[in-house]
């Protein structure tokens, strides 16, 4: 089984079988509207489709699932990643979704739903990279360039377990967006850039042979939604990530985002 195959049924194997669990009695949240904040820059979580110019993606697909058996209408607004946590925390928005990993500074901040998904950090280069396929080989080499957006999980991860440990480092290229560390990887501008397994398993499927992820997993962690402090959301929406992982909807959509989805 090849890396692409391995990673895609280690998504799988991250939810329940629809069988595991009988129907679940859900809070009701009597039809309010929660405000969830996105970046829509991280593929394939979410995303715009660029054939259709609508934001989709495993997350939006997830926060649909979760309004109809929690009874919520969703009123989707849109932020950078650097105003994503601080606006959150601030009560702009009820819910925020981007990929968030689950950190114990960030539980300062804001707080975290249970995970919905189980995630490790690859190296993702391009297809005919041979210089390296390590972090040691790639320290090694001064001239090699590393992409990444600043304040993310990859970033710090590049920083400590990659390079020098100094976050000012000149040779970490950085980059507005996820997407924009990747089209410059595309581009020949940087190196590598590191992603997480669901994502990059999706983008070098999705590259038609121009991508592949290299060496062993530097980092594993989890995703989870984030909430303005004491929220009492929090409660309903992990009653229904524990329903929609038992029943089979989550590996639905990740069926359908990460192994049957053609861009």
């Amino acid at each position: 089984m090849n890396r692409l195959s391995l990673a895609i049924a280690a998504l799988a194997a991250l939810f329940l079988s629809p069988f595991a669990a009988q129907a679940q009695t859900l809070p009701d949240l009597g039809g309010k509207t929660v405000t969830v904040v996105t970046e829509n820059a991280y593929f394939p979580l979410q995303f715009v489709d660029t054939k259709t110019g609508q934001a989709v993606g495993w997350e939006y697909d997830a926060m649909a699932a979760l309004a109809e058996r929690l009874n919520f209408k969703v009123e989707y607004k849109n932020t950078s990643w650097d105003a994503m946590i601080q606006s959150v925390s601030d009560g702009q928005y009820d819910i925020g979704m981007t990929g968030i990993t689950i950190k114990d500074e960030r539980k300062e901040k804001v707080d975290f739903s249970d995970p919905y998904m189980l995630s490790e950090i690859f190296m993702l280069v391009r297809a005919d990279e041979t210089r390296f396929a390590d972090p040691k080989a790639f320290a090694a080499d001064d001239k090699l360039l590393v992409g990444a957006q600043a304040g993310t999980s990859p970033f710090y991860v590049a920083v400590y377990n990659v390079l020098d440990g100094n976050e000012q480092n000149p040779r970490i290229k950085l980059f507005e967006t996820f997407a924009a560390s990747v089209a410059a990887l595309q581009a020949g501008d940087v190196d590598l850039v590191l992603t997480d397994s669901a994502g990059g398993a999706a983008l070098v499927k999705a590259s038609g042979g121009k991508l592949k992820m290299v060496g062993d997993p530097l980092q594993s962690e989890e995703f989870g939604f984030i909430f303005p402090k004491g929220s009492d959301l929090v409660a309903p929406i992990n009653a229904g990530i524990a329903a929609l992982k038992s029943d089979g909807t989550f590996d639905a959509i990740t069926r359908r985002w990460f192994v049957d989805y053609k861009p």
